[in-house]
């Protein structure tokens, strides 16, 4: 359906809209939190966004404003902006279609903010700081309790322990994204838990943009509150272990997950692969997209050395649209950014990679014999392996894909031309 013409007499019908302060006070953020599509304005829009919200004619608007203020302003563009953002129900009279109708639903709906605001309150936090607290104590007098690499390979079988310490790893990471749902519907914002990936990992991830609905202060409480789990999770595995004397056998699988939960944490320092820490960082160098920016600055600067050798006319800059603050961050985290992924890649070339490899060709192997006479047992754990192994692989490729349309879109379209 298209739209009516808009003009100085028109006027409109807003959806529920969030018109929040930006960290530049010149500047406000302004969206539909159930659409996930937010702008910045200059404040004066801002204001002309209200003054629309209230019933009155765009020419009236730009009027008023323009009379305040003693600037001019383009309201009719404006609302043409709101109208292609989803952000107009009803134009001259006109329902325009809402594209929330089109967007996926948020995940658990029915989960409230009067749920789960205690998991964020202060006995909560208390209740947190004492048991870590506890655990931190109990590991000066035992230090044997911090987990070690081997407590992963909890029994003889590979492709058993990759299974259960998989379904493990399942739990935490579930735990840890729930708790970024749960953080988001406490600020009454709603989110979507799904998979992506970074660099060469497969990951699950919250999708929380509607929390720039909400002042700045109140989004660390969604960055963290994974991280705040996974703590919380392993200071009660750590103390189970140390004042509950399970059995063995028991024991074993509560190391291998304090050993999952422990390694989840430090991945999240991670911030060249937009992990927990990262979007801290961005907001606390109050930068609105510090990955893309300073992507797009590192690929200025190769571009920008490439020129040189072939003594050709240098690239635009791309960072010198940015505020002097931002441009500052923005070129120090791209110079972090490239050699940071090129060690993680790197790691995984020489390490993970030939660890996969050599555990697939072993799996293989003992399949191959458990169909040829030899160890039915082993073959059937082989099989577990390449199985739960495999499984993930195949996510990891799907999940790329899905994530890069357009780039397989443009590959498939060259390979055609060619």
């Amino acid at each position: 359906m298209t739209a009516p013409a808009v003009d100085s007499t028109g006027t409109l019908l807003l959806r529920p809209l969030s018109i929040q302060a930006d960290d530049d006070p010149d500047s406000v953020i302004v969206g539909r939190p159930e659409l996930g599509e937010f702008v910045s304005l200059p404040a004066l829009y801002g204001k002309a966004v209200e003054l629309l919200g209230d019933g009155l004619p765009v020419g009236v608007v730009q009027r008023r404003i323009e009379d305040e203020h003693d600037v001019e302003l383009d309201v009719v563009q404006l609302v043409e902006a709101l109208v292609d953002l989803g952000f107009v129900a009803r134009l001259n009279d006109v329902d325009l279609p809402d594209a929330a109708d089109a967007a996926p639903p948020p995940h658990l709906p029915w989960l409230a903010e009067r749920h789960v605001r205690w998991l964020f309150g202060r006995p909560m936090a208390v209740l947190c700081a004492v048991v870590v607290g506890a655990a931190v104590v109990t590991l000066f007098g035992r230090p044997d309790l911090v987990p070690v690499y081997h407590d992963f390979f909890w029994s003889d079988y590979i492709g058993l322990t990759t299974l259960v310490n998989t379904a493990m790893f399942s739990v935490v990471i579930s735990l840890h994204e729930l708790m970024h749902l749960a953080a988001a519907r406490s600020l009454g914002t709603p989110a979507r838990i799904g998979f992506g990936t970074r660099l060469h990992n497969l990951v699950v991830q919250t999708d929380v943009t509607a929390i720039w609905s909400v002042p700045r202060r109140s989004r660390y409480r969604v960055y963290l509150s994974g991280t705040y789990c996974d703590l919380f999770l392993l200071a009660i595995l750590l103390l189970v272990l140390a004042y509950a004397n399970p059995p063995e056998e028991v024991a074993a699988l509560l190391r291998a997950l304090a050993l999952i939960t422990m390694l989840s944490v430090p991945i999240q320092a991670h911030v060249y692969m937009r992990t927990d820490f990262y979007f801290v960082l961005a907001d606390l160098l109050r930068c609105r997209n510090l990955f893309g920016d300073g992507l797009d600055y590192a690929r200025y600067l190769l571009r920008r050395a490439a020129a040189v050798v072939r003594r050709a006319r240098p690239p635009a800059d791309p960072s010198a649209e940015l505020s002097a603050r931002e441009r500052r961050a923005v070129r120090i985290y791209a110079v972090l950014l490239v050699p940071a992924a090129t060690i993680a890649l790197g790691t995984f070339a020489i390490y993970t990679l030939p660890i996969i490899v050599s555990s697939l060709v072993q799996a293989l192997v003992a399949v191959w014999g458990g169909l040829n006479g030899g160890s039915v047992l082993l073959g059937v754990d082989g099989g577990l392996f390449l199985l739960v192994e495999g499984g993930i692989q195949v996510l990891f490729v799907v999940t790329f894909i899905r994530s890069h349309p357009h780039w397989f879109r443009r590959r498939s379209a060259a390979a055609e031309a060619g």
